[in-house]
């Protein structure tokens, strides 16, 4: 077991946390939820429409589930380098301004992805949106940590995580809207993705103006102005894993955070895509139209969405509660746990629109990791690597990640073909689409075990509970 961090004699207010708030930290708050808020609307609208744009974008009869793992993936990858490239900037150049070039970057680019034409300009939208996206949590956390009292240092950060739910029922009400616009033949399926692209720039765009106005935390200041003295390296990698304290947490960190990202967007953020398969084949059997099956699909998938999200914020939330009674370490070893067996139970049971509520429990314990990350990792690294060391370990992991949706969609499909092939040479097309739903969930079982990984690396975890932010000797 790593020894703690050293102690540092530093009085904690014992108020509740938003009692010790001033007006200005709650400005701070408010526009670190926001950016990363709304970052959170424009990835969950990309995966309730990823399947309904690539299908308009990509030739007929060509595999839209493979490809939608690559755009997950080409996504993935841009976060992560994202995460790594903004990361070191806001150390370097300062939080607030690095948060607001992240934000105006994911905003605009999630809007151009609705002019898309093809399946190449809609990839490089979905890497350069990935960009901005990536760059945001490590500020946002930063900036929140440096700057809010540290007796409200935890609970601030596990709801600003848990208002990133907001973003995501945001969008899956967007879905559902959508879906009524198609059901009333106001809009076509072709038009309703491209639709929700450009809503989904909208916010985030107009939260960059107001951006403008956050100052930089003053102890980020006063450690820049001590650094320029001493030579001190700020958001430098090879300070962060080069020989000394500060590598082992980073890369343990980095690794906490791979079991979660993987179990998030290599499984977790493929609900629809379960739901929308088993609404379909049931609307099928009952004879419904083309429309009537894509409108309730697309209703469907965004109201599983929002119950996913609604269940996300309250496992963030309880993650928060948990983390400050009990310890960190201990709150992950719950949420890991609660997150495989949740998981399958989901992937492996969920056979009706009645059902939805699994979708709910797989989102409290997923999303109540990430909760974790968000107050955990700012108290791994000093003022001159926090923002680097945050987004290093919850970004640079996504390179891992990416590959993900990737296993995934291959594992399906060789699980999938092996299981068509076993069926008898008379077997329908409703044969066939039950061996390839049997093969997608048989795909989720396995790629769940990274959760396990998780549980392991928590053992070697430092427990930082009750300690302040550690700084350099």
């Amino acid at each position: 077991m790593q020894s703690p961090l050293p102690l540092q004699i530093e009085s904690i207010d014992t108020r509740p946390w938003w009692r010790q708030l001033t007006s200005y930290h709650w400005f701070v708050f408010v526009m670190a939820a926001l950016a990363w808020l709304f970052d959170c609307l424009d990835q969950q609208i990309f995966i309730l429409f990823r399947d309904t744009a690539l299908t308009n974008l990509m030739p007929e009869g060509a595999n839209v589930k493979t490809f939608g793992g690559y755009a997950t993936s080409i996504f993935v990858a841009g976060w992560a380098t994202g995460g790594l490239i903004f990361g070191s900037l806001g150390d370097r150049i300062g939080r607030a301004k690095t948060l607001t070039i992240t934000v105006l970057l994911y905003s605009v680019f999630t809007g151009l992805s609705a002019l898309s034409t093809s399946w190449i300009d809609f990839a490089i939208y979905r890497f350069i949106t990935g960009l901005g996206v990536g760059g945001v949590f490590g500020l946002a956390v930063a900036l929140t940590a440096d700057t809010l009292p540290t007796g409200a240092r935890t609970w601030a950060l596990g709801v600003l995580q848990a208002l990133s739910a907001i973003g995501n029922v945001a969008a899956g009400l967007i879905s559902m809207y959508m879906g009524t616009l198609i059901s009333a033949e106001r809009i076509t399926s072709d038009q309703a993705w491209k639709y929700a692209f450009l809503i989904g720039a909208i916010p985030a765009f107009l939260c960059v103006f107001i951006q403008l106005r956050l100052k930089e935390p003053e102890k980020w200041v006063k450690a820049r102005e001590a650094g320029l003295l001493t030579g001190a390296k700020f958001g430098s990698y090879a300070s962060l894993l080069g020989p000394g304290r500060w590598r082992k947490p980073a890369l343990l960190g980095m690794l906490l955070c791979i079991a979660g990202v993987i179990g998030l967007w290599g499984i977790g953020f493929f609900a629809p895509e379960l739901v929308g398969d088993v609404i379909q084949t049931s609307l099928k059997e009952k004879g419904l139209s083309d429309t009537e099956i894509v409108s309730q699909t697309t209703y469907y998938k965004g109201l599983n969405s929002i119950i996913q999200n609604v269940g996300a914020f309250l496992g963030m939330l309880s993650f928060a509660y948990v983390a400050q009674r009990t310890g960190r370490r201990f709150a992950f070893a719950i949420a890991f746990v609660g997150a495989f067996l949740a998981t399958n139970l989901y992937f492996r049971m969920f056979q009706g629109v009645d059902q939805l509520w699994m979708s709910g429990v797989m989102g409290f314990f997923q999303l109540a990791l990430f909760a974790g990350f968000a107050i955990y990792l700012p108290e791994l690294f000093p003022t001159r690597l926090r923002s680097t060391g945050t987004s290093f370990c919850y970004n640079v992991g996504r390179f891992l990640a990416a590959t993900g949706p990737f296993t995934l969609g291959i594992l399906q499909q060789k699980l999938g073909e092996s299981a068509i092939a076993n069926l008898p040479q008379t077997a329908d097309a409703a044969a066939r689409a039950a061996a390839r739903l049997s093969a997608f969930r048989d795909a989720t079982s396995y790629v769940s075990l990274v959760f396990i990984v998780g549980l392991v690396v928590v053992y070697f975890l430092p427990e930082t509970k009750g300690q302040p932010l550690p700084e350099d000797d």
